[in-house]
């Protein structure tokens, strides 16, 4: 075989294998009225709702793609993420701050349209003005961890 006839081979197997994939992963297309909302895990203060869109935040290394549903007043104390979290405001107003404690007078309103990136390990903590829903999306797993752990509702709380 010529080097030619080579390079046609791979360029060929590597399109058959690059096609292969676009076919496994099909495209991901959900209508807002059609989100599953669902009680959000026990790591969260009551009251939130969560609807996955594509992946699974609980997988190492996997892409996810999650929604909360906050109610108006709803906040989580101070907390830090091990991997980097991406939100973006779909309604209502985030207003978040930084730190290990909650300093209201330096917290920021992020309103619907709005996007911030948390770095890995960053404390911070948010308050929810109106109904407020949120997009998560990044590489699992996704985890929160409380500056002060009396402040994490799963320590007593077991399954919902």
């Amino acid at each position: 075989m010529s080097k030619r006839e080579i390079c046609v081979l791979m360029m060929l197997l590597f399109g058959t294998v690059e096609v292969a994939s676009a076919q496994e992963g099909a495209h991901v297309m959900v209508a807002a009225e059609d989100l599953e909302w669902r009680p959000a895990p026990a790591k969260l203060p009551l009251g939130a709702q969560i609807a996955r869109i594509s992946g699974d935040p609980s997988k190492p290394g996997e892409h996810y793609v999650f929604r909360a549903k906050l109610p108006d007043g709803y906040s989580v104390p101070p907390h830090w993420h091990p991997r980097d979290e991406n939100v973006t405001v779909i309604q209502g107003i985030m207003v978040l701050g930084f730190g290990e404690r909650v300093d209201s007078t330096s917290m920021r309103e992020l309103p619907a349209g709005s996007f911030v990136t948390l770095p890995k390990e960053e404390p911070h903590y948010n308050r929810m003005q109106g109904e407020t829903v949120l997009q998560f999306h990044g590489i699992g797993p996704y985890d929160i961890v409380y500056v002060n752990p009396e402040d994490d509702p799963s320590r007593d709380s077991g399954e919902r």
